[in-house]
């Protein structure tokens, strides 16, 4: 979890000591592409370090936004001007980045120094070692603070480098137009974790995230976002506070009851409610059948269609005359009296033949054959 943004704390820091030989050109590889180390086997806390085209296009875009170009001295001395109080001289100066693929990083515009020049020509100096911030946990380069022109890349005392860049770029007394920046992004990386929002998300996504939260948090509480001395921090606190105390409250046994007594509950006015519904539908069933509204070859059709919708069911039989040659049936062994014949189907009779799916001159032709019986 990050430090609060009160006690800004340095992003981790490393000196990447790439060995990259230099000239006194307007262009130096700041960084090599893909995986790499320290000639002393640094970074130790992380995997190693990592640059790719995305991570450049972050610190491309990052360089642009600088007003102060980036300070190339000697020996990584602006990291040791508050232990030594020696000068730290600029050897150059760069502002714009480029990335080419397959080779790295690259400062392209660097303005050297008339002495840096000739120290470099003479072999004074022939590396270039930068000061970079990256992902503990990926290695990935996330920033890049300065660099100098050096002859051991792998510097002795590597600890106190890293103190000293930390107490430079992040001191809390009067900052200076480098650290200004530094803050900055120590600021937003902040904001980016509160937000849960990608590594390297520009300011404009973070307010723009910002604001929707304050528009919630006026929604949500009116009254409290309207005081002025409203503090997130203690509304958070409280909130959770409000949280605890709910989930340490025994419930009332009056007012709840458990989940599992609730669905046995359930399942049994269920179980309940098909056998009521079953009881009725036979009931329907049986009356159409001895009052001559169903045939015997309805029967599991109307069965089928009642367990699913009885109050349809009962509507079709309402509607259904009875067929006089069945009700005038008393047992199996006593035949009907013979009734008139069938000349043709009613309205009715007709309404089942197409629910049923059942050709009417088929359907008339039985009731014939069941009233010439």
């Amino acid at each position: 979890m990050p430090r609060p943004v009160q006690h800004l704390a340095p992003q981790p820091f490393g000196i990447a000591a790439c060995a990259l030989a230099i000239t006194p050109n307007r262009e130096i590889q700041l960084l090599p592409a893909g995986k790499f180390a320290g000639q002393d086997g640094r970074p130790h806390d992380a995997p190693g370090w990592y640059m790719d085209a995305e991570l450049a296009a972050r610190l491309i875009e990052a360089a642009k936004s600088r007003k102060n170009p980036y300070v190339i001295d000697y020996d990584h001395q602006t990291l040791f001007i508050k232990q030594n109080g020696k000068p730290a001289p600029a050897a150059g100066w760069f502002h714009q980045l480029e990335w080419r693929e397959g080779q790295g990083l690259f400062a392209v515009d660097v303005k050297w120094t008339d002495r840096a020049v000739e120290m470099i020509d003479a072999g004074e100096y022939r590396y270039i070692s930068p000061v970079i911030g990256y992902d503990k946990a990926t290695g990935a380069v996330t920033s890049i603070y300065m660099a100098a022109v050096t002859n051991n890349p792998a510097i002795d005392g590597m600890g106190e480098v890293l103190l000293a860049a930390a107490a430079l770029h992040f001191s809390l007394s009067p900052p200076t137009p480098l650290s200004e920046d530094n803050t900055m992004e120590e600021l937003l990386e902040q904001l980016r974790w509160l937000l849960n929002l990608p590594v390297g998300s520009p300011a404009e996504d973070i307010t723009a995230h910002l604001q929707k939260l304050v528009d919630q948090l006026k929604k949500d509480e009116p009254e409290a976002t309207a005081a002025a001395s409203f503090s997130l921090v203690d509304y958070l606190v409280s909130q959770r506070q409000v949280m605890a105390a709910l989930s340490s409250t025994t419930p009332d046994p009056a007012k709840y009851v458990p989940i599992g007594a609730m669905t046995a509950l359930q399942e049994k006015l269920a179980a309940l409610s098909a056998t009521q519904g079953k009881d009725r539908v036979d009931e329907i069933v049986t009356a159409a059948l001895s009052s001559g509204k169903l045939l015997p070859a309805q029967e599991a059709w109307a069965r089928e269609y009642g367990a699913k919708d009885i109050a349809g069911l009962s509507a079709y039989l309402d509607a259904a005359p009875a067929i006089a040659a069945l009700s005038s049936m008393q047992t199996r062994t006593q035949p009907p009296v013979p009734a008139s014949g069938v000349a043709a189907l009613s309205a009715s009779q007709k309404e089942m033949c197409r629910v049923m799916g059942v050709s009417e001159a088929d359907y008339l032709k039985t009731l014939k054959e069941v009233a010439g019986a």
